[in-house]
């Protein structure tokens, strides 16, 4: 069984309470600049994103200066991301399809975003959202445990279905926004490891919470 409409609805009111000022926290100016953050976040936390981005968008600040760039010179600056190898091939090959394509201008549909190299569908949901304030969810690790574990979404749900039903239950007006306090309340209170079931305002609902708190209790009777 999970969450109705109206419950789903009330629970992101709250976590609206408790992060009012939710919002995207990779540091970027323009759509592009938005793009390119992204595709670098994939399997890195923004704050790593966020201390390469104002080198990378000062040797490269528009698609045709990424798309002329070596990719070794974009590697050298963003090696302290994962997988910057791949990025940096993915940068320069999405920089050149917007320049080739789409005038260097960063297209504002999820289709023409998907088609660009090293961007999937959460990668254009964010872009479509933060960049140009189109009505999208993108579900990252943060959405998607969240949602599972307040039973928004069924537990063997794939991101696609966790996203479809958080369409389902929340007014399209509000899916950024609500976007935003998922992942604040997944990333600083509902995190993966320790996270704050006993202050949890959902504790009465949420049956991980339960599991949870009982096996620390478990723990300490052990020791």
């Amino acid at each position: 069984m999970t969450l109705s409409k109206e419950k789903t609805r009330a629970v992101l009111e709250k976590i609206g309470e408790m992060y009012p000022d939710a919002q995207r926290e990779l540091s970027a100016r323009s759509p592009f600049q938005i793009l390119v953050a992204v595709i670098l976040s994939a399997q890195a936390t923004d704050v790593s994103v966020n201390k390469v981005t104002p080198e990378l968008f000062k040797r490269f600040p528009d698609p045709k200066a990424l798309a002329n760039a070596a990719i070794p010179e974009i590697e050298s600056v963003i090696r302290t991301i994962g997988l910057y190898h791949n990025k940096a091939k993915n940068l320069k090959a999405c920089a050149q399809k917007l320049v080739m394509e789409f005038g260097s201008v960063v297209p504002k549909t999820r289709e023409e975003l998907m088609s660009l190299p090293g961007v999937g569908r959460k990668t254009a949901n964010v872009v479509m959202g933060d960049a140009f304030g189109e009505p999208a969810i993108a579900v990252d690790t943060h959405l998607d445990r969240v949602t599972k574990r307040l039973g928004i979404a069924k537990e063997s749900d794939s991101v696609r279905q966790v996203e479809q039903a958080l369409m389902d239950k929340l007014p399209e007006k509000d899916w950024v926004k609500d976007h935003h306090r998922l992942i604040f309340f997944g990333r600083y209170f509902c995190t993966a490891r320790n996270p704050h079931c006993a202050e949890c305002p959902f504790l009465d609902f949420c049956l991980y919470g339960y599991k949870y708190l009982e096996e620390q209790s478990l723990k300490k009777k052990k020791k």
